[in-house]
Parts: structure tokens; sequence; C-alpha cells
């Protein structure tokens, strides 16, 4: 299983209604999904899923991927690390999956599943982190197969 976390690109700080969910992407925020999603866009297989939050911030950030994708609410911001692997069925789930998140919880997971002596793994306003479990000698393992922020794509 493939597993792509892709936290939302740069939002305002505030919305027009003082909601956190209502936050929308800034212009260069926009810029960074579009940037992302051209380069996620080519090298994702046609049957990957995309699960993205709630929050305006990640929707807007899914849709420059123009592709379909589900809303979950069990990724919404301040979601626990653990919700969000139960909800793509980490590891045992097939294909590829793209998750349109939030810190700290993409960090979590990452963390989590590197197993890294960190809480969490800093991640990047619309970055990507590309991992994928597989099993040698009788283990599993999880590797890093890309990282990628907006200025580097």
């Amino acid at each position: 299983m493939d597993l792509i976390f892709w936290r939302h690109a740069e939002a305002h700080e505030e919305s027009a209604d003082g909601t956190d969910l209502a936050r929308e992407l800034t212009p260069r925020g926009h810029k960074q999904a579009s940037r992302v999603a051209n380069w996620l866009d080519r090298q994702l297989p046609d049957g990957a899923r995309v699960i993205c939050s709630p929050a305006q911030r990640a929707l807007q950030t899914a849709d420059a991927l123009g592709r379909k994708y589900k809303v979950r609410p069990e990724i919404a911001p301040d979601a626990s690390a653990q919700a969000l692997l139960d909800t793509v069925q980490w590891p045992g789930g097939k294909g590829v999956v793209v998750v349109v998140g939030h810190q700290p919880t993409l960090g979590q997971a990452v963390a989590q599943l590197l197993q890294a002596q960190i809480g969490e793994m800093p991640i990047r306003k619309g970055a990507v982190w590309w991992l994928r479990t597989r099993e040698r000698d009788g283990q599993r393992q999880t590797v890093v197969v890309a990282v990628q922020a907006p200025e580097t794509v």
C-alpha cells in the first residue's frame, strides 16, 4: 500500500465567519496547491483514492488535483493519527491513497509509521510525504518513496 500525506497549502489565518473549518487558501496557497497537484497527478496511478479533510483549505488543496475525492471527518483538524490510519486502513489497505489534511496529525502519522523517536515530523504547508509499506525478510517495513515541497516541484 502507498500512503501519500498532502498537507493543505498556505491558508489565511482567519475566515470571514471566524471558524477554523472555513479558512481559505491564500493566493500563494493556490499556487502551491497547483504546483504540487501537477507533480502529484503525473505520479499517481489512475485508481488512486483521494480522501480529504472537511476544512475549506484542504478541500481547495484537493480541488487543485482535479480528481474525485471523499471528504472524511476523521481527518479534520485535530484528528488523531490513529483515526487517520484507521480511515485509510493502513497497512492492510490496497493501492494508493492520498490524504489531504493537517498538522500535527499528518506529522504524527508519519512519525508513527517511520518509528521516529519524536512525536511528529514537521511537514511544510503544501508538501507531500509518500510512504509505502512492504514486507522484507518476513517483517513489515515502511519506506519513504518521496518528499516534495511546493518550492521543489
